[in-house]
């Protein structure tokens, strides 16, 4: 007689209580109950480890206290912690609530991720190609603090009460600390050095700055120097440009813009001085609250630690090697040379730079250690740009 049909109950005591009869074969007995011997077998099995209730029906979908299924205390959580945080995924979701509620059972990462699909949070991303672009993408990788700082301009968005705000932000590559959200009234040098000034004599100096080729960080002049960027060179500071176009060449940098963009950009306060205060919570949020996937789910703060490279108040004329010659470089640009006047850069007006002799008539022009052009006597050609024999920003 099938099993599927209405008095099941009755069935499987009958047939539980006859196969625990002795000398009975188990395999006809099955049989004439029309169920596989592997049924018979379990059914035998509740019965001896529960007893009659044992034969009733279980659910087949999770209950519950089913391990793959977070209780509502958990799920609020969840969902609050998400709230806040509108990019956090679920990893990080965990290692904060294991923080906060140390002890009480806290899901999965791949329970917290089905909650967060069910609340409609995750929406399935769209795959786009990234444009390739022509060059050697910089391939950097920092082992220590300070030896990347990363920088850019978030992009402009307006208070609500309708002022521009320009957010310059900078960040340590190896600990993935923010250095500062600063929200600035224009991208011009007069705007950003200060804020340099301050982040060195809090942080000290990094080894290297790693920036896209805009204003103020770059130039399309043929040294590719700004003021901003020679006053680096002068201090010590390395330059790494990202490629023209390739974002994902300081893809760690995008990845927090992101996260700006959705808790301060799309919530913006009214007026500036709200805004940075908005900021500095952000940051403060973001390097001593927000677990780190690569830190070991650890917030920046836990790993940061100030540079041992002091900013020393002002940047010294760089010192050139013997059998250089030193000029210096007026104020429109240009320096005097054998008798000729030509241009190099204004960006590296009022600093020396350093020029070296070469076979015949031929020399270099130095600044801090990098080539920025070539020239021949009689001076009366603008200089080339420098060799690939030579190194360039």
């Amino acid at each position: 007689m099938p099993w599927k049909e209405a008095n099941r109950m009755s069935l499987r005591h009958d047939f539980v209580l006859r196969a625990l009869e002795p000398d009975i074969n188990f395999a006809d007995l099955c049989r004439q109950f029309n169920i596989s011997r592997r049924t018979g077998y379990k059914w035998v099995q509740r019965f001896k480890e529960g007893g009659a209730a044992a034969l009733d029906d279980r659910t087949t979908g999770p209950s519950l206290q089913h391990p793959i299924r977070a209780s509502a205390d958990a799920t609020i959580e969840i969902l609050r912690v998400r709230k806040a945080h509108p990019t956090w995924g679920a990893r990080k979701i965990k290692a904060v609530l294991e923080r906060q509620m140390p002890g009480h059972g806290i899901p999965s990462v791949s329970t917290i991720d089905r909650v967060l699909r069910r609340a409609g949070c995750i929406k399935p991303r769209s795959k786009k190609r990234r444009k390739t672009s022509p060059g050697k993408k910089p391939t950097v990788v920092p082992a220590r603090n300070n030896q990347l700082w990363t920088i850019d301009f978030k992009g402009w968005w307006r208070t609500g009460a309708g002022r521009r705000v320009e957010p310059l932000t900078v960040r340590d590559a190896h600990s993935r600390f923010v250095l500062a959200v600063r929200v600035l009234p224009s991208t011009s040098t007069e705007s950003v050095q200060p804020v340099f000034v301050e982040l060195f004599e809090r942080f000290g100096m990094p080894e290297a700055i790693l920036s896209d080729n805009g204003a103020p960080f770059a130039s399309r002049g043929q040294s590719g120097l700004t003021r901003l960027s020679a006053w680096w060179l002068a201090l010590g500071i390395q330059l790494i440009r990202s490629r023209p176009g390739c974002p994902q060449d300081n893809g760690g940098h995008e990845r927090m813009h992101r996260d700006i963009k959705a808790e301060l950009q799309n919530h913006p306060s009214w007026t500036l001085p709200e805004q940075q205060a908005a900021c500095d919570l952000w940051r403060k949020e973001f390097n001593h609250y927000r677990p780190h996937a690569a830190l070991g789910q650890v917030p920046p703060a836990d790993v940061y630690r100030r540079s041992p490279r002091v900013y020393p108040g002002a940047a010294p004329q760089p010192v050139y090697p013997a059998g250089f010659e030193t000029r210096r470089v007026q104020k429109p640009g240009t320096i005097r040379y054998a008798g000729y006047q030509r241009h190099v850069s204004a960006a590296l007006a009022g600093w020396d730079v350093g020029i070296e002799p070469r076979d015949g008539a031929a020399f270099r022009v130095w600044f801090a250690g990098i080539c920025i052009g070539l020239g021949h006597l009689p001076w009366e050609a603008p200089l080339r740009p420098p060799g690939a024999d030579v190194p360039i920003l």
